[in-house]
């Protein structure tokens, strides 16, 4: 089995000069193309809106689905809060109409914005602490700096991609059963989250199991939709859910920040790339 011949003296130089041209001029030329790109993804959680002289602006989503026209609605969305909800539900029993909306003295936190706004900050933090002043000795400090920044994106990207797994007792402890006026009916749950770029509203219509029901209860466990037939107990009541409504909105400015993500991991990837390149040959030294 063949392996590899050391670099002779000659190439040895070059590699030093080569190497020594990445550390000092084109690390600074990536770190730059990521510290804009990560600004116009920050600027997105923070658009539309006036900037730092004001709140942001309230955006009017219009909810719906392909499958279902048992739930429409407005949810408005100002920065990482939902500051309204319109929603109309029609009941598939008796086609009753329900009307629910947000009171006016409350806002719903978007907990996975919030984080992935924070998350971009921090990489931001990272690369902003690495000015064109700044002169990287070795190879292996680079790679330090790209995981740290990669490790801080793929939070705010995940933040995004990934709701949060939630019970169905979770979800009916939860404080957006309370935002509403009038208030939901006790055979009503109600979540909101993003997925990727979209905001997604799930209505789950809940029916109470008989003492003597002989259906085998089985505790539903967590999930991002819950289907129907799931089971759960809430008091010293069994619960079922007999219908699950999910509609949603795309959020344009949250596919932006996606895209951003994805390209300055690749970026942060190839950097890393061609640092690895020379661990080859030889350790990484000071210059």
């Amino acid at each position: 089995m063949a392996t590899a011949m050391a670099p002779t003296v000659v190439e040895r130089i070059v590699l030093e000069e080569e190497f020594r041209w990445l550390l000092h001029d084109e690390v600074h030329a990536v770190l730059r193309q990521l510290q804009d790109i990560l600004k116009e993804a920050s600027l997105r959680f923070t658009l539309p809106g006036s900037g730092m002289e004001g709140p942001a602006k309230q955006e009017n989503f219009i909810l719906g689905s392909c499958g279902t026209d048992q739930v429409k609605g407005v949810l408005t969305l100002q920065g990482d809060a939902l500051s309204q909800a319109d929603v109309n539900l029609k009941m598939p029993r008796n086609n009753q109409l329900l009307h629910f909306a947000f009171r006016e003295d409350k806002q719903w936190k978007l907990q996975q914005i919030q984080d992935a706004r924070n998350h971009v900050s921090q990489a931001i933090y990272l690369l902003n602490n690495r000015d064109e002043s700044y002169q990287f000795r070795t190879g292996a400090e680079v790679l330090k700096l790209m995981d740290a920044v990669m490790l801080q994106l793929t939070r705010a990207r995940n933040r995004l991609t990934t709701p949060a797994t939630l019970t169905l007792p979770e979800i009916a402890a939860s404080g957006l059963t309370r935002m509403f006026a009038p208030a939901l009916p006790s055979d009503l749950l109600v979540n909101v989250y993003i997925n990727l770029n979209k905001l997604c509203l799930t209505v789950y219509q809940l029916h109470a199991l008989q003492p003597n029901s002989t259906k085998n209860f089985r505790p539903a466990g967590g999930s991002v939709l819950h289907s129907p037939g799931a089971m759960f107990e809430w008091g010293s009541q069994r619960l079922e859910v007999s219908h699950v409504h999910k509609v949603e909105s795309v959020i344009p400015w949250l596919n932006d920040a996606l895209v951003f993500f994805t390209v300055s991991l690749q970026l942060c990837q190839q950097l890393k790339d061609k640092i690895s390149v020379f661990s080859s040959y030889w350790s990484y030294r000071p210059f």
